[in-house]
């Protein structure tokens, strides 16, 4: 039989496994909140935030003289095995959605780093008399800053892969681009024939749309840098003493490589959570434009002989049940749910964000989960676009040259030699007459060879 310990809380008591590195706070979040199958464990880069704020508070504390020098060194090895991964899960469980403000995954990470700095002293888990979770490992915080600045520092550290992954994306569409340079086609709006284009253009503004995103995310992440650490509470900075704030600014910078500062007032900081909803919204924003890129690649390749079938997807998989050599653009498509479910996140956050009562907003355990997943969804979309679909994009030469020739995409070209009415009239009459628009031009017109080729030129596509 397994051998247990009774921890007590002012609540009662819960048994638990003698070896367990939980307490029994993360035992009660555990029976409480088992709502979404998606666990604390399930995001090892946040667990890593948490424990670098965690070490961070250790050394300030201990440089301020507020915890025995051991202790502060126990827990300090305690937080590097989290940071490394050497220690996650099983002893994460807790679910993501949570009540309490993030309480809950606040103490189960003071709890296993508690009884890790207690292994590491040659003490028992649970020993809490010695290294204590709430009195040492929590020592100068509260859940109110620790919790946002965790989240604060995870989406600065993860930003750096997105921001990875939509430049590579950019550098394959720019690729594509190049490659299709020479190709005529015709471009369209409204799904109607409009005017002439080249593919490579198509491809090329692919590229310049989301490297414009590039930008506008490194600028809303720059939000993420201001936090509230020291705020502990409500921002009033209770049991926080003097100096913490910049202090453990300044170590949690050293730690994790990454600059944050205390914000400027730290009650406002406390209850705010407007740079959530401006960072979600930044991500909704790359969503969108990826569904919209997704779509047209749908679009393009459709067919493949009864639709625009301009380009050739990488053929990945079987696409049906029952129709035989069907084949399914089953990336972008992935990729327009991945869209779906980051525009639906975004609205959750926004929610989650209007609900803020006073000094603080409980319902921030919705918002980490929401942004972290739309983070994690937008990463492996970008990358899953790009190799197992971009990459692999081959143009259809002779379709686009037949779909251009047979359309009508020139007529505005007309415009300056015979006015928009005549040219309409031409376009007319070649759709109705089932024949090439060239050919009622060089019947009616009155135009010049020379000026008719010079029309109908390649030319006519500006580069």
């Amino acid at each position: 039989m397994t051998k247990m310990r009774i921890e007590t809380d002012h609540l009662g008591r819960r048994e638990l496994p003698a070896d367990a590195m939980i307490g029994i706070h993360t035992r009660r979040a555990t029976e409480n909140f088992d709502v979404s199958g998606i666990r604390l464990q399930d995001f090892p880069e946040f667990i890593r935030s948490l424990a670098m704020v965690k070490k961070a508070a250790a050394a300030t504390n201990r440089e301020l003289g507020l915890i025995d020098p051991a202790i502060a060194q126990a827990i300090d090895r305690a937080c590097d095995r989290l940071i490394t991964g050497e220690i996650l899960a099983p002893h994460f469980p807790i679910d993501m959605i949570q009540g309490g403000a993030g309480t809950s995954t606040n103490m189960n990470v003071n709890e296993v780093i508690a009884n890790l700095a207690l292994e590491a002293l040659g003490r028992p888990v649970g020993s809490y008399e010695v290294v204590n979770p709430n009195d040492h490992v929590n020592l100068s915080q509260s859940t109110n800053d620790v919790y946002p600045t965790a989240i604060r520092l995870t989406v600065l550290r993860e930003g750096e892969v997105l921001v990875a992954a939509l430049q590579a994306l950019v550098t394959a569409l720019r690729s594509k681009g190049d490659t299709f340079a020479g190709i005529v086609k015709v471009g369209r709006t409204q799904l109607q024939d409009a005017v002439p284009m080249l593919l490579g253009q198509e491809f090329e503004a692919f590229a310049e749309t989301l490297e414009e995103d590039v930008a506008h995310f490194l600028g809303t992440a720059e939000l993420m840098r201001e936090v509230n650490l020291g705020g502990t509470a409500i921002g009033t900075g209770v049991n926080a003493p003097p100096g913490f704030s910049a202090a453990i600014c300044a170590h949690l910078s050293m730690m994790s490589g990454i600059a944050v500062r205390p914000a400027r007032n730290l009650v406002e900081a406390t209850s705010d959570t407007g740079a959530f909803v401006t960072l979600s919204g930044a991500l909704k924003r790359t969503a969108v434009k990826l569904s919209k890129i997704c779509n047209d690649l749908r679009l393009l390749s459709s067919g493949p002989r009864a639709g625009f079938g301009e380009i050739r997807l990488p053929a990945l998989q079987a696409g049906s049940s029952i129709m035989p050599g069907k084949v399914n653009p089953v990336i972008p498509e992935m990729v327009n749910q991945i869209g779906f479910q980051v525009i639906g996140n975004d609205l959750t956050v926004t929610l989650a964000a209007s609900a803020g009562q006073l000094q603080l907003n409980a319902m921030e355990p919705v918002i980490v989960l929401n942004i972290l997943q739309s983070l994690r969804l937008l990463v492996r979309g970008l990358d899953a676009l790009r190799t197992r679909c971009i990459d692999g994009i081959e143009a259809d030469a002779k379709r686009c040259q037949a779909l251009y020739d047979g359309s009508l995409v020139l007529a505005a070209a007309l415009n300056p030699f015979v006015g928009y009415a005549k040219a309409t009239a031409f376009a007319g009459r070649a759709l109705a007459e089932g024949i090439p628009l060239r050919e009622a031009v060089e019947r009616d017109s009155g135009l010049s060879a020379a000026q008719i080729d010079a029309i109908f030129g390649a030319g006519v596509v500006k580069s």
